[in-house]
């Protein structure tokens, strides 16, 4: 096992993630918001939704980020995610939308799978609900503790922005914060890229599925679910797609399968997910470990809801 090669080749497609991926859905999401908050349309809507969103742990700047991650791409709420950053939305809001995103399932998934049988309509609206049930067990429960009180003054933030700037201003403002923050992904996403490819050679993977297997069997799981779950975690929604559509191919996935295991299977909690979110701040690492118990509660929601309506 050569671990320089390993490290290089994650190098090389961290860096298309981030060229081809990130940079062109959030050059185009960013301006949206930009143009949106210089017209006054983001301020109207978080000041309208945000009280009625409060007991679930939601704000409004939120609540585009799910539209943003089941309507466009699991890219698409970094958007939102650094409109809040920028305001200083407060650490246990935070943690709370955090929770929200990952529990969630992903446009760029649920998509595709659409003409493989996927039930998209049940799936979007279990996503929704896994990801309220994330946010607000995390903000009521698991992040409590977190500090409530934003970290600046958003009204005050509100009133200093920059409402006259003009059209091009806003798309070159919202191309370098884009490119800023797919950068600042970088260095978390090589790293799970790098553990994926050194699991692969070593053979950690058939390893994996080798151990799973027996348990697999008393739970009276089908095997056939091993590759696609060990697929997502370690490699993503795109290389999760990619897995599927070749077993759909192949006869070996069908559309039973696809929608018994989306609530599990289809979300953003893995390797590189979780390494592009949390290169987006310096303080997500820190409120991702409150994040984490309400995650697994709204994926573990999503999961028995497949399972019980397919």
């Amino acid at each position: 096992m050569n671990i320089i090669t390993i490290i290089m080749s994650a190098g090389k497609a961290s860096v298309d993630v981030a060229l081809y991926t990130l940079i062109p859905i959030m050059v185009v999401m960013l301006f949206i918001m930009k143009y949106l908050e210089v017209k006054g349309v983001l301020d109207f809507v978080v000041r309208h939704s945000t009280p009625l969103l409060k007991p679930l742990g939601i704000t409004g700047l939120a609540l585009f980020a799910l539209i943003q991650l089941n309507f466009v791409s699991f890219a698409a709420p970094l958007a939102a995610l650094a409109i809040m950053e920028k305001r200083g939305t407060s650490d246990r809001h935070m943690a709370a939308t955090l929770a929200m995103l990952f529990a969630m399932g992903q446009a760029n998934a649920f998509y595709p799978l659409i003409p493989a049988g996927l039930n998209w309509s049940a799936a979007l609206l279990i996503s929704i609900c896994g990801g309220v049930l994330a946010a607000a067990a995390t903000y009521h429960c698991f992040g409590r503790k977190l500090s409530d009180t934003a970290l600046l003054n958003e009204d005050e933030a509100v009133a200093n922005n920059e409402s006259k700037m003009g059209l091009i201003a806003i798309i070159n403002s919202a191309g370098a914060d884009a490119i800023r923050l797919a950068l600042g992904s970088l260095p978390m996403l090589i790293l799970s890229l790098s553990v994926v490819g050194i699991l692969k050679e070593s053979g950690g993977i058939e390893m994996l599925t080798r151990l799973v297997s027996p348990l697999l069997d008393k739970l009276n799981i089908s095997e056939v679910y091993i590759l696609p779950a060990l697929t997502k975690c370690l490699a993503g929604g795109t290389a999760y797609y990619g897995v599927v559509a070749g077993l759909v191919e192949k006869g070996l996935y069908s559309a039973h399968n696809i929608n018994a295991s989306a609530g599990l299977l289809i979300q953003t909690f893995d390797l590189p997910g979780i390494g592009i979110f949390l290169g987006l701040s310096s303080r997500f690492p820190r409120l991702f470990r409150f994040a984490v118990p309400g995650i697994i509660l709204g994926i573990a929601l999503r999961g028995v809801a497949h399972a019980m309506l397919f």
